[in-house]
């Protein structure tokens, strides 16, 4: 039986691309390969949809790799540029093709799938760009696009016919009427919505982690994972500020925080949880107290104490939540500034 290894997102169009290549008695196994920016798919509870849930519905088996490191310098570095912000598309394709590569020849598989689509994507899935990226990888003539397949070239396996390419797809563009339709057909009903997926698509997070790489190289994890969450402050290149918004941000912002940051609360009032990163100064720990007194429900009063927890250190700081207007906080917030022009 042929087989082959198949890239899975959990999404509409790489399961599609497995269904139609199942269809022609092909094995497939999927692999997900997991970024620090994107959906922990290992955690079905931090997706909108259970992307396992195709998987154990039609009986094909998928992996986990995470690309770790080997992600973080191509975003550092991409060889091909980034796409709009910070997503470096086609050098994270060629990344993730490499890694297939290795587990076709480890399971003995004689070809490659994709979900992507021509003219889909504006940076990756273009007629041009799709033979680079196969070219790169080391792997050309063995990636097979079943969406779009009679719109490209002929691939290997269908040139010794161990795909039938007439039972393979053409689409093409950005509708998803025609991969709707399909999976119909497969009877494919709990798909996730179209969304970037990707936190590198965001310009938010784009920025921020832009900025953190321009005073950090090389980040830890933790740095990286903070970016998701909260509101934050770069008071001098050595350290900053992170702000939690809810509950939840506070919860994460905990989970993440090691024995040499500092964590700042308001007690007896609605707070966030504040983390200091770094080697702060007497002052900066002021500040970083009356940042946090300013956006706990203590905002209104003239003095707070704010208590400061470090390594296995605690104590209070007096705060002055008044102390910091906007102006401050604008001066030291990590957005971007756009720059505007004043029309007379």
């Amino acid at each position: 039986m042929p087989k082959a290894i198949a890239l899975f997102s959990g999404g509409l169009d790489s399961t599609l691309a497995i269904l139609t290549a199942m269809r022609q008695g092909i094995e497939v196994i999927a692999v997900t390969f997991l970024t620090h920016f994107g959906c922990d798919i290992s955690d079905r509870s931090s997706c909108s949809k259970d992307p396992f849930s195709a998987a154990e519905k039609f009986g094909f088996k998928v992996k986990l790799c995470h690309l770790a490191d080997k992600f973080i310098e191509i975003v550092k570095n991409p060889k091909f540029g980034y796409g709009k912000n910070m997503n470096p598309c086609i050098d994270c394709r060629i990344l993730m093709l490499k890694e297939a590569k290795e587990l076709m020849e480890i399971f003995s598989a004689d070809f490659i799938i994709t979900g992507e689509v021509l003219g889909q994507r504006p940076m990756s899935q273009r007629r041009d760009t799709f033979p680079r990226i196969d070219r790169e990888a080391g792997l050309e003539g063995y990636v097979l696009r079943p969406l779009s397949t009679k719109l490209l070239k002929p691939t290997i396996p269908e040139q010794l016919g161990i795909v039938d390419r007439e039972k393979l797809c053409n689409f093409c563009g950005r509708t998803r009427k025609p991969q709707m339709a399909l999976a119909r057909e497969f009877g494919l009903t709990d798909y996730p919505a179209p969304s970037g997926g990707c936190l590198l698509t965001d310009p938010v997070y784009s920025y921020r982690l832009k900025e953190l790489l321009k005073y950090n190289p090389a980040p830890s994890l933790k740095d990286i994972n903070l970016l998701r969450v909260g509101r934050h402050f770069r008071i001098s290149d050595g350290w900053k500020i992170v702000v939690g918004r809810n509950k939840e941000e506070n919860d994460v912002i905990r989970s993440l925080s090691e024995n040499t940051d500092y964590l700042l609360q308001v007690e007896g009032f609605g707070s966030p949880l504040t983390i200091l990163c770094g080697n702060p100064s007497e002052s900066a720990l002021e500040l970083a107290a009356s940042i946090c007194a300013r956006y706990s429900d203590a905002k209104k009063l003239p003095e707070v104490d704010v208590a400061v927890s470090n390594k296995d250190e605690r104590y209070y700081l007096s705060a002055q939540p008044r102390s910091v207007g906007d102006e401050i906080l604008e001066m030291y917030r990590v957005e971007r500034k756009e720059l505007t022009v004043a029309v007379k």
